[in-house]
C-alpha cells in the first residue's frame, strides 16, 4: 500500500486551516456582548446590574448582597434589585438567553468538510480512494448567514432587556400586594378591637335594658364579620408574601429575613402629566422593536430561502485514487444536487407565508402598543385622582363626622347605637382607601413597564367593598 501523497490544495487549504482560527471565540464573544448590553440596559431602566452567575463565587457574592438588603425592611426598589441579582428564575432566563446566542452563533458557522476513505483489496492488488469535500453553496452563503445571525442576535438582546422590565415589574407588584396586605391586616385588627369593645358594650346595655335584643345582635355580628375578615387578612398578607418570596427566589433564612414596611409608600405630590407618553421614542419601545427585528430578520430569511430552495447542495473536493503497482490520480470532484423533483416552490411558498405573517404582526404589535400606552395612563391618572381623593376628601369627612358625633354623643343628642354605626362606616372608608392607594402604585408600576415596552395587565376596579352591618342607624 503506497502512501497519500495528495495534492496541493492551496488556497483552498490555506482558507480551511485560517477559517476555524477566525471563527473560534465568536460564540463566547457574542454571549458577553449580549450580557454586557442587557447590563447597561438594566442599569439605565432599574438602576441594577445583571450578570450571568457562573460560578460559586458569583452565586455567593450574590447572596451576600440579597442578603445586605434583607437586613432592614424591604423596599420596592430594593425587591428589583434581589429579583434581577439573586432570582434563580432571572439567572435561567439569562441562561437561555446565552444559550440561544450560541445557537445563533453556530447557525453562521459553515459545517465541517467531509473526509472520505475507501480501501478496496483483490489479490495482491490495492485501491484506495480518498476524497476531501466541502460545501460550495455554504461558502457563497456565509455572509448572509452571518447578517442573518447578527439579527438573530439583536432580537436576544430585545428579549432580554424585556426579561429585565418583566421581572423588575412582577417583583415591584409583587411588593406592592405584599405591603398593602400587611397594611390592610393592621387595620382589620384595630378595627376588630373597636368591634369588640362595642360588642362588650351593647352587651352590658342590653344587660340593664338601654339596648334592644336587635341592636345587641347587630354589634355582636359586627364583631363576628371584623374577626373573620382579621382571619381573611391574615392569609392574604401570608399568601402575598409568599409570592413575593417565590419572585426573589428566597430560601431558608433568607426566607426568613425578609421583612416589609407597615404601610404603603405616600402618593407622589402631583401625578406624572400625559407628556409622560411622549419622553421615550416610539420606535424605542421593546416590543415594537423586537417586532420590527423579527420582521427584518424573516424578510432576510426569506432572500436566502429563495437560493437554497432550488440549489440546496453545491460540494466540491480534492480526490486521490491510487491502485497497487499504478500512479496515484489526484483530482477534484463537485456534487450538484439536480432539482427533478423538488422545485422548492413549497419552501418559497412557506417563507413568504411567514413573512406575511410577521409584517402583520409588526403592525398588530404597534397598534396594541399605542392602545396598551393610552390605556395604562388613562388607569395611572384615575388611579391617582381615587387615591388623592379617599385621603383628601373621604377619609377626614369621615374623621370629621366621627368627631362631630362624639360630641354629639357627649351631649345625649344621639345614641351610642348610631355612633358605633358611624364607626363602622369609618371602618369601611379607610379599607377603601387603602385599596385605592394600592391600585395607583400597581398601576404605576404597570406605566413604567408599558413606557419601556413590556406592557402588563392593567389595573381593573371593581366596586367598593360594603362593610356588612354598617347601614344608616336609627335613633334609639
Amino acid at each position: 500500500m503506497r502512501p497519500w501523497r495528495g495534492v496541493e490544495f492551496g488556497g483552498l487549504r490555506t482558507a480551511l486551516v485560517a477559517l476555524p482560527l477566525l471563527l473560534a471565540g465568536c460564540a463566547s464573544t457574542a454571549i458577553q456582548d449580549n450580557q454586557a448590553a442587557t447590563s447597561a440596559f438594566a442599569l439605565h431602566e432599574v438602576g441594577v446590574e445583571v450578570q450571568l452567575q457562573s460560578t460559586d463565587d458569583a452565586r455567593a457574592a450574590a447572596a451576600t448582597n440579597a442578603r445586605t438588603l434583607l437586613a432592614e425592611p424591604l423596599t420596592a426598589d430594593g425587591a428589583v434589585q434581589i429579583a434581577v441579582g439573586y432570582s434563580p428564575t432571572f439567572q435561567r432566563l439569562l441562561a437561555d438567553s446565552a444559550a440561544a446566542s450560541a445557537a445563533a452563533t453556530q447557525s453562521a458557522r459553515l459545517p465541517n468538510p467531509i473526509l472520505s476513505y475507501s480501501c478496496l483489496a483483490a489479490g495482491d492488488v490495492t485501491e484506495i480512494e480518498r476524497a476531501l469535500t466541502l460545501s460550495l453553496l455554504d461558502f457563497v452563503l456565509l455572509p448572509q448567514r452571518r447578517r442573518l445571525a447578527d439579527l438573530q442576535q439583536a432580537q436576544h438582546r430585545l428579549r432580554s432587556a424585556g426579561d429585565v422590565i418583566g421581572t423588575a415589574t412582577a417583583a415591584r407588584e409583587a411588593w406592592i400586594d405584599a405591603v398593602a396586605a400587611r397594611q390592610s391586616l393592621a387595620y382589620a385588627a384595630q378595627a376588630q378591637k373597636a368591634a369588640e369593645a362595642g360588642a362588650e358594650l351593647g352587651r352590658r346595655m342590653a344587660a340593664v335594658g338601654n339596648f334592644s335584643r336587635l341592636e345587641a345582635a347587630r354589634e355582636q355580628a359586627f364583631y363576628a364579620e371584623t374577626t373573620a375578615e382579621v382571619a381573611r387578612a391574615q392569609l392574604e398578607a401570608q399568601r402575598t408574601r409568599e409570592v413575593l418570596i417565590r419572585l426573589l427566589g428566597l430560601s431558608g433564612d433568607l426566607a426568613d429575613k425578609l421583612t416589609l414596611p407597615d404601610r404603603l409608600p405616600d402618593l407622589p405630590a402631583n401625578p406624572d402629566d400625559e407628556s409622560v407618553l411622549a419622553r421615550r421614542a416610539f420606535d424605542e419601545r421593546l416590543d415594537v422593536a423586537l417586532a420590527r427585528a423579527e420582521l427584518d430578520f424573516t424578510a432576510r430569511s426569506l432572500g436566502l430561502t429563495r437560493v437554497t430552495s432550488t440549489v440546496n447542495a453545491l460540494e466540491v473536493g480534492v480526490a486521490s485514487d491510487s491502485a497497487t503497482g499504478e500512479e496515484t490520480l489526484n483530482g477534484y470532484e463537485l456534487e450538484l444536487r439536480l432539482p427533478l423533483f423538488d422545485f422548492g416552490d413549497a419552501r418559497r411558498a412557506n417563507a413568504e407565508a411567514v413573512y406575511l405573517a410577521a409584517l402583520n404582526r409588526t403592525a398588530a404589535v404597534i397598534a396594541e402598543a399605542q392602545s396598551h400606552l393610552r390605556e395604562s395612563y388613562l388607569a395611572y391618572r384615575t388611579t391617582y385622582d381615587l387615591a388623592r381623593h379617599y385621603r383628601d376628601e373621604i377619609v377626614p369627612l369621615r374623621k370629621t363626622i366621627s368627631e362631630e358625633n362624639l360630641l354629639r354623643y357627649n351631649g345625649m343628642l344621639i345614641s351610642v347605637f348610631e355612633l358605633l354605626a358611624d364607626a363602622r362606616e369609618q371602618v369601611a372608608s379607610v379599607r377603601q382607601a387603602i385599596t385605592a392607594q394600592r391600585d395607583f402604585w400597581a398601576a404605576d408600576a404597570s406605566l413604567r413597564s408599558t413606557l419601556i415596552g413590556r406592557p402588563v395587565e392593567g389595573v381593573a376596579l371593581g366596586l367598593p367593598n360594603v362593610t356588612p352591618g354598617a347601614g344608616t342607624a336609627q335613633p334609639h
